[in-house]
């Protein structure tokens, strides 16, 4: 067992380790924020252009129905063109419509109405461990674990990802407290 010295010896170490990583994180941050300042015009510029050669098509295409009887579709350019059909959206008030299937089709009730009964989790989070096992409900976790938590910035959520992968892929290397 360890004493307390080391422990902060070790908090220390970790903490200088994710300043470090967060000053890093942030350069990049802003790095890539630049960057998308210097590109952001030409994107817009070729997305209009994009938005506008697809209109033209589209309205070349439309005038062009008779080009496109059979097949209804085509590929050029990597790109398919044509007509086809749309697929429509259903627009209803539920509790009406199941009461019109009760009354004109009882016999089809079962397959087209749905009834999904499930168990309330946040009602159920609320009753004592016996009568959870009464139920056949398990408790996964809920016991004591260690706990590192940084208790700073936004920075902290994208390093703590950061770390969260190398952790996962067994890239975190063993660091002596000095």
């Amino acid at each position: 067992m360890s004493d307390f010295s080391e422990i902060e010896c070790l908090t220390k170490a970790y903490a200088d380790a994710r300043s470090e990583l967060g000053d890093a994180v942030a350069e990049l941050e802003a790095e890539m924020t630049g960057l998308k300042r210097r590109r952001l015009r030409r994107i817009r510029n070729l997305a209009e252009k994009a938005a506008n050669a697809h209109a033209e098509l589209q309205a070349t295409i439309d005038e062009s129905r008779a080009l496109f009887k059979k097949p209804k579709t085509r590929i050029l350019h990597g790109i398919k063109v044509g007509i086809m059909k749309e697929k429509g959206k259903l627009k209803f008030d539920a509790g009406m419509v199941v009461k019109l299937i009760k009354r004109h089709m009882p016999e089809k009730a079962d397959a087209l109405i749905n009834v999904t009964e499930k168990p309330q989790k946040t009602a159920l989070s609320g009753l004592t461990a016996t009568d959870l096992k009464k139920l056949g409900v398990t408790v996964i976790g809920g016991g004591e674990a260690v706990v590192i938590k940084p208790a700073d910035s936004e920075i902290d959520k994208l390093v703590d990802a950061l770390l969260d992968k190398e952790v996962a892929a067994g890239e975190v290397q063993d660091n002596e407290c000095a």
